[in-house]
């Protein structure tokens, strides 16, 4: 269970994870340098220089999970509210001067998610409050070739490779700060009783 910072560190973790352990060669060819960068909106907008490559996450979607429904039994003893379960949709994308510059780092970033797809407490930032036991699982989604399109004819940009990408398991939990209280209703009548013996 996490609080409102867990949106941000889900995409923040993904992206620190990749950023460290990008490594400089793989079987003993160089790797073309690249940044790995969480993306707004407005930051796809942003051209980076032309020696630079990156790889961007870009969260574009966020969804109530299909498979963590509330349920009577799942409210919070402390609160009485239930966690509110949701879906993250991300676009892993990559910009590059050349064909391999863009290609490569987007193809390990893609091999690197496929074989670590679960986000735990040693890979998840702090700031969401994160219990011991959260685990996340960032699986492919699955998205048409129209979809994909849509979504950068939405974005306005020119479309780069792109792949798709959910983040499940995330699950809310009130802040306790700012719990909502039980409410219990009493209604009382006042009056005098008018009975059919006065």
């Amino acid at each position: 269970m996490a609080n409102i910072f867990a949106v941000h560190s889900i995409g923040n973790s993904l992206v620190t994870y990749l950023r460290d352990t990008y490594p400089e060669q793989v079987s003993g060819r160089q790797l073309p340098n690249c940044a790995f960068e969480l993306l707004s909106s407005g930051g796809l907008n942003t051209q980076p220089a032309e020696e630079n490559t990156r790889v961007g996450l870009y969260l574009y979607r966020i969804t109530i999970s299909e498979h963590q429904r509330p349920h009577a039994s799942t409210r919070l003893p402390a609160t009485g509210s239930m966690p509110l379960g949701l879906d993250l949709h991300y676009l892993l994308t990559a910009w590059g001067v050349t064909p391999q510059d863009e290609q490569i780092p987007l193809a390990w970033a893609i091999r690197q998610l496929h074989a670590s797809p679960i986000l735990d407490s040693s890979i998840l930032s702090s700031e969401a409050g994160w219990e011991p036991d959260d685990i996340l699982q960032v699986v492919p989604a699955e998205v048409s070739v129209d979809e994909l399109m849509r979504i950068w004819d939405a974005l306005n940009q020119t479309y780069r490779p792109s792949m798709a990408y959910v983040a499940r398991g995330v699950r809310l939990g009130a802040d306790p700060g700012n719990a909502d209280r039980l409410v219990v209703a009493r209604r009382f009548i006042h009056g005098a009783w008018g009975g059919d013996g006065e």
